[in-house]
């Protein structure tokens, strides 16, 4: 079954359970089906989250954060909990993973205390190092270049809002960041067409447009790169992140440069009366968006922010269970 046609699953006495990749680190490593496999298990987690109340009684997942997280945290805390799963937070804000320890005795350690690690990490050669050499389930619930968990809760949010994947158009406006290039592996995969809108020194790179292009052969899907802010016109959600990601050094320069980006009331009534607003939070009010938009009837920033919680279990749920 996929979100395109039905939700519904005739006959069946439990959930279909997608396969999975062994690790999460980055929306690249799964398929358009594996994609839509998640999303339709997260679609029957939110729906009915007692059923699965006991889905991981037993399991035990360690939480690493590099980073201070709100999000993050909360979602896969709270949300191991309603699967009947124990999590352990190691806060490394302090001691960066690979100085205390090197992560090949980390991950080694790890791996037979739980059944699962998410890390949350400044270097996204940390998580891969951490997948190669721990033999339980790794998780990137944040890295400098993938962020595929929000991916999936931003796919999710449009599912619900009655948006067809496989027709999406998305605009990404401002940094090409980490969130930008998970929603590119995302919309790509499961046909959709995402227009990203950057000034040319700050959007994906080449490699990744190249990538998404070659995806885009295969599954229909589309990417289209622009510093125009009116390629906003006719898309069905605008979304937007952070100029200045969680870690980097100011750079006015840079903020000067993004300034004709910002989304605000002029730039969303060139979208369409219908079209949606989307952030993953946090967000630097008055800088990529204004109050107007964020708060306003459009803005669904907080059913993303939900939705993390329900994407992450459907992963943990269909690789742990």
């Amino acid at each position: 079954m996929s979100l395109s046609t039905s939700l519904t699953r005739p006959g069946s006495t439990g959930p279909d359970l997608p396969t999975v990749p062994n690790d999460l680190l980055a929306i690249g490593d799964l398929d358009g089906s594996t994609i839509r496999g998640i999303l339709d298990l997260a679609v029957d987690l939110k729906r009915d989250p007692i059923r699965f109340s006991t889905a991981l009684a037993g399991r035990s997942v360690a939480l690493i954060f590099e980073k201070p997280s709100l999000r993050t945290r909360a979602s896969l805390e709270v949300g191991l909990h309603r699967l009947g799963a124990q999590s352990v937070v190691f806060d490394q804000r302090d001691s960066p993973l690979g100085e205390r320890e090197c992560v090949h005795d980390l991950g080694r350690n790890l791996e037979r205390w739980f059944d699962a690690v998410a890390a949350r990490v400044n270097r996204h050669s940390i998580i891969t190092e951490l997948a190669d050499c721990c033999d339980v389930p790794v998780v990137n619930t944040l890295s400098d270049l993938h962020h595929p968990c929000q991916a999936l809760a931003d796919l999710l949010t449009l599912h619900e809002r009655g948006i067809p994947l496989e027709r999406l158009h998305l605009a990404f406006i401002g940094d090409g960041n980490n969130v930008c290039r998970s929603l590119i592996e995302a919309v790509v995969a499961t046909g959709g067409r995402i227009t990203v809108v950057a000034p040319p020194r700050h959007g994906p790179s080449t490699e990744v447009v190249a990538t998404a292009e070659r995806l885009g052969t295969v599954t229909g899907g589309r990417i289209d790169v622009t510093d125009d802010p009116e390629a906003v016109r006719g898309v069905d959600a605008i979304y937007t992140d952070a100029w200045i990601s969680m870690g980097e050094a100011e750079d006015p320069e840079k903020l000067e440069e993004l300034t004709r980006f910002r989304v605000d009331e002029p730039l969303m009534s060139i979208a369409g009366p219908d079209a949606i607003f989307m952030h993953c939070l946090p967000a630097h009010r008055g800088e990529e968006v204004v109050d107007g938009v964020i708060d306003g009837p459009r803005s669904v920033v907080f059913d993303q922010a939900e939705n993390r919680l329900h994407a992450q279990n459907a992963w943990f749920v269909a690789r742990l269970s």
